[in-house]
């Protein structure tokens, strides 16, 4: 089960809904994180004590778009 934790983001950190790993769960509409954390990046984390999410990338929709061209 992935966890939802753009709620949990700081103002001028990393946003999750520009995420490449936040994804729309198609059954139930929910988006979640797609990153897999071990316990202890879990608690770092959700601490605040990372200094936001260091596996944060930026998706570009139009990247894979430039590809197919």
């Amino acid at each position: 089960m992935a966890l939802d934790f753009s709620k949990y983001t700081k103002r001028g950190e990393s946003c999750c809904e520009s995420c490449e790993y936040y994804l729309e769960d198609g059954i139930d509409g929910e988006y979640y994180c797609s990153l897999s954390l071990d316990e202890d990046e879990m608690i770092e984390y959700l601490g605040g004590n990372s200094g936001g999410c260091k596996y944060y990338k930026y998706y570009d929709e139009y990247k894979s778009v430039n590809k197919q061209i």
